[in-house]
């Protein structure tokens, strides 16, 4: 018997699933609206120059890491990756501190410039490192929040350590708890480090982001981050790449508006009126875009967390691609940076931008004597709602950005050969994300661990994976997500055929 899968959305999490069905010898479909695979981690591409649109910093290719294992599955070589050794450098006003990879090396650093805190930053990280070891342990194994079946129930409990019980006292606690604890919450500095990491991690800060993902949060770049020459998309196109070679179809420029119940299946059908028949369908949208393409009666069959999550806010980004002299970039300068302002308003709503620059010789990406940057910063969508209030925000925000990048890069200015802005629309245009939405939902106690959402809709055969499901936004997050929708669909393949 064939079963066909349509995938709706060549993001890193679609196509992972669609790559693991066809390595499955099922019958797949990746349909993407835009020209370009990977969704927010995809690429654009301005005279000679080659951008990332989004995601930068390269996760989950150490061993064990979830890449790794994904494409040690798939039988994929990957070897355009170099693992830093220094993460980022996190400037704020007056001092600029490494992010060491090493965390021994991590620790004397931040002490260097809190010498005051050395005792409680000691403190603190020795029961941030202990709570991440523990989450570590139980998301290894992969398993599914909220759990909705009891294959889902089993193997989450079949994950559960007696060190675990370690968690429970922080389940309702936000890492702001732990900052207290530790006497470091009046620390305005050094609380700045902490929130930059997690607004770009978890798209909130420590007064409301769950002391338990934020604790894994800040242990991660310790398990490896890396360069990936060209940019994130490779991972994302060596994904369409597996799902050809295992048989599957790929078709961009398919934007897909609407999906409605035929027979025992669903009909997909594009912005050409072009129809792809499915027995099951997994979509890689945010939940926004997703609920608009339900026909009327899917959209009465949504879980009701579906429904009520479905108009929660969501962060918007601000982004400059800009490609620079090469003599710009001293020698031996980190390739990523946060820079954070004061809290003086002096920035935008996230407080800090995050500035990636292209390795030297990175050829893909620039030619020799040039390197490419990209710049972003969250901002609040409501900031944007108007013309009048787009254009000029629009304006004074490129500026504040370009101020503060100077911040780490003296003499931008005189060395920049190009420069585009990337506002909210442009990225609804290119990623087609209602209002230019990114990063799923705040993981916050409301939004975080069993108050995620499943990727289980509720719609029999139709599953969800991307940034607004569970485990969130970031590459490995997305890839976990797609890996969870593969699972399912190929559980329910697997039982049509046993019937």
């Amino acid at each position: 018997m064939t079963h066909k899968v349509v995938v709706i959305g060549g993001g890193i999490g679609g196509l992972t699933a669609a790559a693991l069905l066809a390595d499955n010898q099922i019958e797949v479909t990746v349909l993407e609206a835009s020209n370009e695979w990977g969704g927010c981690a995809g690429k654009f591409k301005r005279g000679h120059s080659l951008f990332p649109v989004g995601a930068t910093l390269g996760m989950g290719f150490e061993k064990g890491g979830v890449h790794q294992k994904i494409f040690e599955v798939l039988h994929l070589p990957f070897e355009e990756h170099s693992l830093l050794d220094t993460v980022m450098d996190i400037h704020l006003p007056g001092r600029t501190v490494s992010y060491c990879r090493d965390r021994i090396a991590y620790i004397n650093e931040l002490k260097s410039h809190f010498p005051d805190l050395s005792n409680k930053i000691d403190s603190f990280y020795t029961e941030i490192w202990q709570m991440g070891a523990e989450v570590k342990k139980l998301i290894d194994p992969l398993p599914v929040l909220p759990p909705k079946t009891a294959s889902e129930w089993s193997k989450l409990l079949q994950s559960l350590q007696p060190s675990t019980l370690r968690l429970l006292p922080y389940f309702k606690k936000t890492l702001s708890a732990l900052l207290k604890k530790h006497r470091l919450n009046d620390e305005r500095e050094f609380v700045h480090i902490i929130d930059a990491q997690l607004i770009d991690s978890m798209q909130t800060s420590s007064s409301d982001c769950s002391a338990i993902l934020g604790a894994y949060a800040l242990t991660v770049y310790h398990e490896g981050a890396f360069y990936i020459n060209g940019g994130l998309y490779q991972i994302a196109e060596r994904l369409a790449e597996s799902v050809e070679t295992g048989g599957g179809t790929l078709r961009k420029r398919s934007w897909v508006q609407q999906i409605h119940r035929e027979k025992n299946g669903y009909m997909v059908t594009d912005q050409r009126e072009r129809t792809s028949y499915a027995d099951y369908v997994i979509c890689n949208l945010p939940l926004p875009s997703f609920t608009k393409i339900l026909s009327p009666d899917l959209q009465q069959s949504l879980s009701k967390s579906y429904a009520k999550k479905k108009s929660h806010s969501q962060w918007g980004t601000m982004t400059l691609y800009m490609t620079v002299k090469e003599e710009l970039i001293p020698e031996n300068f980190p390739l990523f940076h946060q820079v954070i302002d004061n809290h003086s308003g002096k920035l935008a709503e996230g407080h800090h931008i995050f500035l990636s620059i292209s390795k030297k010789n990175d050829t893909l990406r620039a030619p020799a004597g040039f390197r490419t940057m990209t710049s972003s910063t969250h901002t609040e969508l409501g900031n944007w709602d108007t013309k009048e209030k787009y254009d000029y925000y629009k304006e004074v925000l490129t500026e504040k950005m370009l101020q503060f990048i100077e911040m780490a890069l003296p003499g931008l200015r005189v060395n920049l050969i190009d420069m585009m802005t990337g506002a909210p629309k442009a990225w609804e245009r290119f990623t087609k994300r209602p209002s230019g939405m990114v990063g799923g939902y705040p993981q916050t106690l409301d939004h975080a661990l069993f108050k995620s959402l499943s990727h289980r809709t509720g719609i029999k055969g139709i599953y969800l994976c991307g940034d607004s499901v569970f485990p969130g936004a970031g590459t490995i997050a997305v890839s976990v997500s797609g890996y969870h929708a593969y699972q399912s669909v190929l559980a329910d393949i697997r039982k049509a055929e046993r019937e």
